[in-house]
């Protein structure tokens, strides 16, 4: 596996509407597998590779992690916080970040709710905690702060890519993983009858929008979502609710609250699993969505599913994701793109 490019792509920085720096290390990649790179007005980065006469098929990942934008600077010099993305303010407690100024480089800061600290708290006092809670302190002067740092920089958690055993922990692996299995998955493949477009989106974290404008840019005729999944595999869960689990294999997603996928595709990517002997799961997201579900609504729509990578505790700085699960990915999606236009997904009648 290539884990100096999973640390790369998860190291990089980039929440919706700042993935510059992502696009630049997935176009460096893409660049000798395609016949030509090229960017929309979203920032969405679009390549071609051209087949002998099949369909067009799209596989796309998403390139924004969560994150923040300053939304205001006290008179203090603390940094009041927007998000850009869903958090769960449990997980942010005592984090680092960095702010990524535009004229003073990145500085480094903690994250902190403006609560009482626990020797002070009273039986009356707040504990559950929210987002407008939290701010930046970045250990420098109020009027420091005020020079260097504007409305609108980025905000990025800090936290280091690692190998655990198994498993790959790391921030925003949801969706780096996801454009490593499409770069791995191109990779692998070799000559395929279909045009295969890989499509790094943009700005999926805050409502599949690159995605949006990608599906009406390309039109194709089947839609691949690479994207991390839930795997609900730990204490405190019930069972019937794990969704997926760990080191199963890649989750082939049945439902979620984006798509209906299409089942006929369900099923080739299945039997492929099946053929291949490459492990699988099928998924059940009840709530949460990925960018096929823009790209099936697009336009005149295409033929979508979703490949889920499976990883625990999502939407955090320690997600974490089976190296095994990974590559049954990548070869998942590679073995589907040799078979691409060998089966109609359509709804013939007569």
């Amino acid at each position: 596996m290539n884990i100096e490019l999973m640390r790369k792509l998860t190291q990089a920085n980039g929440i919706g509407g700042c993935e510059d720096e992502v696009r630049d290390i997935i176009a460096e990649e893409l660049k000798p597998l395609t016949s030509g790179l090229r960017t929309d007005a979203m920032g969405n980065l679009i390549g071609t590779i051209e087949g002998t006469g099949g369909p067009t098929v799209v596989v796309t990942a998403h390139m924004d992690e969560i994150g923040f934008i300053v939304r205001f600077i006290e008179e203090s010099g603390y940094v009041r916080l927007q998000p850009v993305g869903g958090f769960d303010p449990r997980t942010l407690v005592a984090q680092r970040v960095a702010v990524h100024t535009r004229k003073h480089g990145v500085l480094n800061g903690t994250l902190m709710p403006g609560v009482k600290p626990i020797h002070l708290l009273g039986p009356n006092d707040k504990k559950e905690l929210d987002l407008q809670d939290f701010f930046v302190d970045l250990g420098i002067k109020a009027d420091d702060v005020k020079d260097q740092v504007q409305i609108g920089d980025m905000v990025t958690m800090r936290r280091e890519f690692e190998e655990m055993g198994d498993m790959v922990v790391s921030k925003c692996l949801d969706d780096r993983i996801g454009c490593y299995v499409m770069i791995e998955a191109i990779k692998a493949v070799g000559k395929v009858n279909a045009t295969v477009i890989p499509v790094a989106a943009v700005q999926e974290e805050v409502g599949l929008r690159g995605a949006t404008t990608a599906g009406y840019g390309v039109q194709p005729d089947i839609t691949i979502a690479l994207d991390t999944t839930i795997a609900g595999d730990i204490p405190g869960m019930p069972t019937d609710a794990a969704v997926t689990k760990l080191g199963n294999g890649a989750a082939i997603k049945v439902f979620d609250s984006s798509q209906l996928p299409n089942r006929k595709l369900i099923a080739h990517l299945q039997e492929i699993a099946e053929q291949n002997d490459i492990p699988f799961q099928l998924e059940v997201l009840p709530r949460g969505g990925t960018d096929a579900g823009a790209f099936q609504r697009a336009a005149a729509g295409s033929f979508t599913c979703t490949v889920s990578i499976p990883s625990r505790y999502v939407h955090s700085v320690n997600e974490m994701c089976a190296k095994s699960d990974i590559q049954a990915c990548v070869d998942l999606v590679a073995q589907f793109l040799r078979e691409a236009g060998t089966r109609d997904y359509g709804y013939g009648i007569g």
